[in-house]
């Protein structure tokens, strides 16, 4: 058994279509899982290929109740519920808490919703149509506790993704039925979002103003074609006050005199403070505006299983 797979990623689009070629699953607000299982143990690795097996006990212990000598890979999604909608802001609570106590997993239970099999048994399933590694899938997990199968649907895309707009979904995944599972990015996995949502790298904050602690807002960026980073603007909701003085005591730790931004339209520098740009922050936002900035922009959480260099923006 491969001791990693690169995953697959999907590419934004601006399509909604429905088509008999094609499968499609809901698109889930979590983070991108690996798990290794095998008779020496489980293994569960993040897209940077982070061990996260501590981090999430109850999904390693249910892996570790299969019965496959021969070897499983898996590929899926660990999200945390806020009522019926997948919330990366409640899974948050859990990330980068290693070997969480039992009031952790009570108040914030995770499940991990496997959408595909990249090996089993011995055997390489890459190769094999998307829809023939479904079926394998369905027979090869015990599908308990948390372990969840990630429905899809065939042909009909455009009417279910009105549907899962109505319902507050973030969206859609389209999957070509016949392809091979290829790492990388790609156009057999297309997203059709709800909303627009992506990672920014943060690369400065402001001070906060009257009663508000920690932090103003922070000064978001990606990086472009040429390697450079570029300023797209400012997120200052979607805090509460135990983010903010977590948050802003990381950010101290990493200032700098100068911006690390080399283009895009700055912000006065009166009240910010520069940082290095390593952390990586999801955001949710209206538009784009003409000038590169986002509209109401809302953060939803940090994020550690991509490194800031590979964040770029995200055109359909």
């Amino acid at each position: 058994m491969p001791a990693w797979a690169e995953p697959q990623l999907a590419t934004l689009t601006r399509e909604r279509f429905s088509s008999p070629e094609w499968i499609f699953e809901r698109k889930l607000d979590g983070e991108r899982c690996l798990a290794f299982v095998g008779p020496d143990g489980v293994r569960l690795l993040s897209r940077s290929k982070r061990d996260i097996s501590r981090t999430f006990p109850e999904i390693t212990g249910a892996l570790r109740a299969q019965r496959h000598d021969g070897g499983l890979i898996l590929d899926g999604e660990i999200v945390a519920f806020a009522g019926a909608q997948t919330r990366f802001s409640r899974l948050q609570q859990r990330l980068g808490v290693a070997s969480p106590g039992e009031r952790l997993l009570a108040d914030y239970p995770v499940f991990y919703y496997v959408f595909d099999l990249l090996y089993a048994d011995g055997r390489d399933t890459r190769p094999l149509p998307l829809t023939e590694r479904k079926r394998l899938l369905a027979g090869a997990v015990d599908f308990a506790g948390p372990l969840r199968l990630t429905e899809h649907r065939p042909r009909d895309g455009a009417q279910f993704y009105q549907q899962a707009c109505r319902d507050g979904w973030e969206g859609l995944v389209a999957k070509r039925a016949d392809a091979p599972y290829a790492g990388g990015r790609n156009r057999n996995w297309l997203k059709f979002k709800c909303e627009n949502a992506q990672e920014f790298v943060i690369g400065g904050y402001t001070d906060p103003q009257r009663s508000r602690v920690g932090f103003g807002a922070l000064l978001l960026g990606y990086y472009d074609r040429d390697g450079v980073l570029v300023y797209a603007g400012k997120v200052g909701t979607g805090f509460d006050n135990r983010m903010l003085r977590s948050l802003h005591a990381t950010l101290a730790g990493l200032e700098q005199p100068q911006s690390p931004f080399s283009r895009g339209r700055l912000p006065s520098p009166r009240g910010v403070h520069w940082v290095k740009p390593r952390l990586v922050g999801q955001v949710g936002f209206s538009e784009w505006t003409d000038d590169g900035q986002l509209r109401h922009p809302r953060f939803q959480g940090l994020r550690d299983d991509k490194r800031a260099r590979d964040v770029v923006r995200e055109v359909p």
